[in-house]
């Protein structure tokens, strides 16, 4: 197959990485190749060919007017060109728990990516993916004041890039199901004990304090907002956190 990925990043860079040792053609796009996606710069001539085109984009700022935007503006410009172009699956890669969270500026905008994909006129795959591992330490930086982190205790269901990788790898080749999947990691954990956990394996000395109006994306979370949806079948991934914290290094 001819894989065309825009977003070169976490995900995108490691998909690439994988899709090419499995055979596949693919080429992985940021805005550093000329891209604009918001513009549609760049987007004809790097869809031409191609089987499958695999949205990995992000918006530079999570603005609420901002992001909504960038994804209602993106999607819009790739599936024309891969309606015009012939490409036969277009995937992207979204959030469990979106359609739970709208109060989220952020979550709003990826549901906007979804309405705009299923809209299209190109065959289509939404995974929704539980948040990575590796945003942890990115969580507890945004909660942070004066050495303290204040973490909701909501749990969350967070799964290893590497795992989103296996799986997306799986639904990039395979046929497109126009519609939804989900995938999550195999543990449902408090936020403010994700952070402890981290903090344990990397020594970091910040006190954590639980806190159950600490937002998320601008939202304050439940026990299900952010796990996997009962009787949907999500795609539990093998790796869990603590198996993560050991091997990442």
């Amino acid at each position: 197959m001819k894989v065309v990925i825009f977003g070169a990043g976490l995900i995108g860079s490691q998909l690439a990485a994988r899709l090419g040792e499995q055979g596949h053609q693919v080429d992985a796009l940021g805005r550093e190749d000329g891209i604009d996606t918001t513009t549609g710069k760049g987007v004809a001539d790097a869809v031409k060919g191609a089987d499958v085109v695999v949205d990995l984009t992000n918006s530079p700022s999570w603005a609420g007017d901002d992001v909504l935007a960038f994804f209602r503006d993106s999607t819009a410009h790739l599936v024309a060109a891969e309606e015009r172009a012939g490409v036969g699956h277009h995937v992207i890669l979204s959030i469990v728990g979106a359609d739970r969270l709208t109060e989220s500026g952020y979550m709003r905008a990826k549901l906007a990516q979804e309405a705009g994909v299923a809209a299209g006129g190109v065959p289509f795959t939404i995974v929704r993916s539980t948040q990575f591992f590796e945003f942890i330490a990115g969580i507890a930086d945004a909660g942070t004041e004066d050495g303290t982190v204040r973490a909701t205790p909501a749990t969350l269901q967070p799964i290893a890039s590497r795992d989103v990788v296996t799986h997306l790898a799986e639904v990039v080749t395979g046929a497109p199901v126009n519609g939804t999947l989900e995938i999550a990691g195999p543990e449902a954990l408090g936020i403010d004990e994700l952070i402890r956990r981290e903090f344990r394996a990397t020594g970091d000395a910040r006190t954590v304090v639980p806190d159950p109006q600490a937002g998320y994306f601008g939202a304050v979370l439940d026990d299900a907002a952010l796990v996997a949806t009962p009787g949907a079948g999500a795609w539990i991934a093998p790796t869990t956190l603590d198996e993560w914290l050991r091997d990442r290094d």
